[in-house]
């Protein structure tokens, strides 16, 4: 399912970005904002590409993962374990978000499913309280790994 530019901005990139704090904090990197958004990005424009192609929903979340593990393990220079659990922690625990509050606000504002694809403003709002718990998460990880 190709992501919308604008979704895509406002909502892609920080969930990224947000995936990538968190990756950091688990694996204990200190925290460089230069990095984090760099890789962010990164992360989030491959997805774009990846979800426009012609192939199965989901692939780009693997793809991703292995991507988070290359950066951690190969740029950050980080040990291939930490690395692999890194990516995965940080990924559950966006889908676990995602899956937790996409669906609780859509019914708090009976939002159909059909109105969150197609209504993009509606869309950036309904999935960014995930984001934000997914920096929390990244901010209460470093701050209690100090």
């Amino acid at each position: 399912m190709k992501i919308p530019f604008l979704v895509l901005i406002l909502q892609g990139i920080p969930e990224q970005i947000g995936i990538v704090a968190l990756a950091f904090a688990i694996a204990k990197i200190p925290f460089n904002s230069k990095n984090i958004v760099l890789w962010g990005v990164v992360l989030a424009t491959s997805a774009f590409i990846i979800r426009s192609l012609p192939i199965t929903f989901g692939v780009h979340t693997v793809v991703l993962i292995g991507m988070l593990y290359f950066i951690l393990n190969i740029f950050e220079k980080i040990d291939v374990n930490i690395s692999i659990l890194a990516s995965l922690l940080s990924y559950l625990a966006l889908i676990i978000s995602e899956t937790l509050f996409v669906p609780l606000l859509m019914y708090i504002f009976k939002i159909s499913r059909d109105i969150l694809l197609s209504n993009i403003p509606i869309r950036i709002m309904i999935t960014l309280p995930h984001v934000i718990v997914i920096f929390l998460l990244a901010f209460i990880i470093k701050n209690i790994r100090k």
